[in-house]
């Protein structure tokens, strides 16, 4: 894929829209490109190990020894039969579907996965089949995607979708990858996600972002490469070859959530239902008589459907 040309202004720096100005913020896919492309400026300290002066603490690991551990932890689950095909589709047969309706830049999403999903997720995450998707306008008639908190949001979505879809362990060889290829655990992508939006004002510093990469195993260059890509076609990918690009993420993402209605960050849906909203500092319509705003109570629930089927 066509590397983006680095662009003079320091990262993170707001674009300007070229569209109206007095429009919302909106990110087209030239916007998004060149906000995007500026990324790559993040390899220029990649080797490097930046004190810890993001919110999530601990020693950023060089990449060599990250992804020893990946391949490491990747063995492990082989010889358990994680990655057996049969097994993982039995698997994906008795899991739970959960899944989260977020913006990356709104705290809302902050209060939904910090109160919410990751105290719940702890007793359940082998029970469940968890998707972390994204809240924005995709335009019909062109490539546009508009996020409501402007472009940064826009990229805080696409790192965390990378993040999560990146091939488990790290490779240099995309284009041999089968189509249902292991991707990033659940424990490192969430974790990845909540580390950017415990301090989301900082969406999309160079820094920050590294050092979340960096706190959860997450392959830095991998995740550079998937959020610069230039294809935007959400086709590429499912039958063999390179990952889907940021871009092609966020589009799928954000359609599905069209087409489910979902409008507010932060919405989460248990077993394709709506389980329980976040929504301007409250919770609201949530399951079981406002209970289900209680992580023991989708715990609970988890369990219960779980025992059902299984």
């Amino acid at each position: 894929m066509e590397k983006l040309p680095l662009y003079s202004e320091r990262y993170g720096d707001t674009l300007k829209s070229t569209s109206n100005p007095d429009r919302r913020a909106r990110s087209s896919t030239s916007t998004y490109l060149c906000q995007i492309g500026v990324i790559a400026l993040l390899f220029i300290g990649y080797l490097v190990l930046l004190r810890p002066s993001s919110p999530c603490t601990g020693i950023a690991r060089q990449t060599e020894s990250y992804k020893a551990e990946a391949q490491e932890e990747y063995d492990n689950s082989l010889q358990l039969g994680l990655f057996d095909s049969g097994a993982q589709k039995t698997l994906e047969q008795t899991k739970i579907p959960l899944e989260a309706h977020i913006m990356s830049k709104c705290p809302d999403a902050q209060d939904c996965l910090q109160k919410l999903v990751l105290p719940a997720m702890e007793k359940i995450s082998d029970k469940v089949d968890f998707k972390l998707s994204f809240i924005a306008s995709v335009s019909k008639h062109s490539e546009e995607i508009e996020c409501m908190h402007g472009p940064g949001e826009c990229i805080g979505d696409m790192l965390m979708l990378c993040a999560a879809n990146l091939p488990f362990p790290p490779t240099t060889d995309e284009a041999s990858l089968p189509s249902q290829y292991p991707r990033t655990p659940i424990i490192r992508s969430l974790g990845f996600a909540n580390c950017l939006i415990n301090n989301f004002s900082r969406i999309p510093e160079r820094e920050f972002v590294h050092q979340c990469a960096m706190e959860h195993g997450i392959d830095f260059e991998a995740l550079n490469k998937c959020a610069s890509q230039q294809n935007d076609d959400p086709n590429d990918g499912k039958d063999g070859g390179p990952p889907l690009s940021g871009l092609a993420l966020l589009r799928e993402s954000a359609t599905r959530g069209e087409q489910l209605g979902i409008k507010t960050s932060c919405t989460v849906r248990l077993d394709d239902a709506v389980w329980c909203i976040r929504d301007s500092n409250e919770w609201k319509n949530c399951a079981q008589n406002g209970e289900g705003s209680q992580p023991s109570a989708l715990a609970d629930q988890v369990e219960k459907l779980w025992k059902e089927r299984n």
